[in-house]
């Protein structure tokens, strides 16, 4: 209980800053590391692949990021839902913390399929039921962002972007199931726990370039959070003893 109750006072911001200060080197240094490693192994030692050849190896930045813009998103509604339903200060900023960095991922997964999609379809875009609901998915954070920021009271803005958040969840089982309940030139899941026909060299390089992702999100989100934490909270005596705030 003790233990709890002392993770329970990083809930507040002027105690979650401090915290997110101290973990940003660890996942920002973990993240390059394991980028360099991942794109090495998936570019220069996985093999050509039978029936795609080395357009193929788009897949290691493309997957990873497609996955992420699919997470983030529920995470983000996740954080949007407690600060609208709790009314916590801090949840409400972690949702607009990660929003943009979901809105580059999903941007990345478009930008790459259709790097991917010219060699394999003999088409920059196709109106793909996977692909159309990504774009929706980018235009949902593009949303958020921009229903946050034309709102000049923090409180109301949150409570607004967390509805879209919501509302717009359902977008993402969309994006994942699209390829089992239509017709899609998409292909299936690439990345399979189970049964899997990957070599062992892409599997090591797509789940190196997945945790790097992650690792990534949580550094820049907690970068992102602790900007906003210092706008929110600019005009109350912890910030105003900060060291990196005195004049």
């Amino acid at each position: 209980m003790k233990l709890a109750i002392n993770w329970f006072k990083y809930s507040a911001p002027s105690t979650f800053y401090g915290l997110a200060g101290k973990m940003i080197p660890w996942f920002a240094v973990s993240s390059a590391v394991l980028f360099a490693v991942g794109l090495y192994i998936g570019f220069f030692v996985a093999p050509t692949d039978m029936q795609q050849s080395e357009a193929y190896r788009i897949i290691f930045i493309h997957v990873p990021a497609s996955m992420l813009s699919m997470f983030i998103y529920l995470i983000m509604a996740g954080y949007a839902a407690l600060g609208l339903i709790f009314n916590t200060r801090l949840s409400s900023m972690m949702a607009s913390a990660l929003a943009p960095t979901g809105a580059l991922f999903a941007f990345i997964s478009l930008w790459t399929g259709a790097l991917w999609g010219k060699p394999m379809w003999g088409a920059w875009w196709v109106w793909d039921a996977r692909l159309t609901s990504e774009l929706i998915l980018l235009f949902l954070y593009l949303g958020f962002i921009a229903l946050h920021a034309s709102i000049d009271d923090p409180r109301r803005a949150d409570r607004a972007s967390a509805l879209l958040a919501i509302i717009g969840s359902v977008n993402v089982p969309i994006i994942y199931f699209s390829v089992k309940w239509w017709n899609t030139l998409h292909q299936g899941a690439t990345i399979k726990f189970t049964g899997t026909s990957m070599h062992i060299a892409m599997q090591q390089a797509m789940f190196t370039v997945l945790a790097a992702c992650w690792l990534y999100a949580i550094a820049v989100s907690l970068m992102r959070v602790r900007s906003i934490i210092l706008e929110r909270e600019r005009n109350t005596q912890w910030v105003s003893e900060l060291p990196e705030v005195k004049p």
